[in-house]
């Protein structure tokens, strides 16, 4: 085996350890950092309240501003939330998995800190792998909170969320230097209209040309 070929063998090793401690981490209700499809997150188990209440002392957040989650399938979506409208349905069909969080109305029995004061959940399905991968491995919605406290400027670098966290988080999983400079975009509905709650890095154009210049 040639030098590279044993340090590219490193590499994929150290991932897999650090995947399986992020994962192991998780069940135990910690938070990790890890990267999604825009910016490094703060990651916990979305369904576990004590998970969620360390998520929100580590940034600094404001309780009454709720966290949006990852799920990896249609079933995780479902026990998330009561109904997915058709103009919804269209949306996910084309931009799912990938960086739009979608506000749907939330179930009456997940955590309050999940829930918006319309009554709404943001979900989306990571176009990023290791971030779908870890949902899907734990079995449950997982935190997709930036990973900086709040205020500060997200992190598009381990080095940069390591800087904010590293005497409070154990367990991280490096993806090298993400491109987002936006984050996420945010949608909610309000009838057959579209609010966009934060500009991100799917475009109102881009919206519009799928749901009709109106609705937006």
């Amino acid at each position: 085996m040639s030098k590279n070929e044993t340090a590219s063998s490193k590499v994929r090793e150290t991932r897999v350890e650090n995947f399986t401690a992020a994962v192991a981490a998780l069940q135990r209700g910690e938070v990790i950092l890890y990267p999604t499809e825009t910016l490094y997150g703060l990651g916990a188990d979305a369904l576990n309240c004590a998970a969620l209440e360390k998520v929100f002392q580590l940034k600094g957040r404001d309780p009454n501003n709720p966290i949006p989650v990852l799920v990896a399938e249609r079933n995780m979506l479902n026990a998330l939330v009561t109904e997915v409208s058709p103009l919804a349905e269209k949306l996910i069909a084309r931009f799912w998995p990938g960086p739009l969080t979608i506000v749907l109305p939330a179930r009456n029995d997940i955590p309050a800190p999940l829930v918006s004061s319309t009554g709404g959940v943001g979900v989306r399905i990571s176009s990023q792998i290791i971030a779908t991968e870890l949902v899907r491995t734990l079995g449950r919605p997982l935190t997709a909170t930036s990973a900086n406290p709040s205020g500060k400027a997200p992190a598009r670098t381990m080095r940069k969320a390591k800087s904010y966290f590293a005497n409070a988080i154990e367990i991280f999983i490096d993806a090298g230097e993400l491109t987002s400079r936006t984050g996420s975009t945010v949608i909610e509905f309000h009838g057959e209209k579209i609010k966009i709650i934060r500009d991100g890095d799917i475009k109102r154009a881009e919206l519009q040309a799928i749901v009709g210049e109106d609705v937006i």
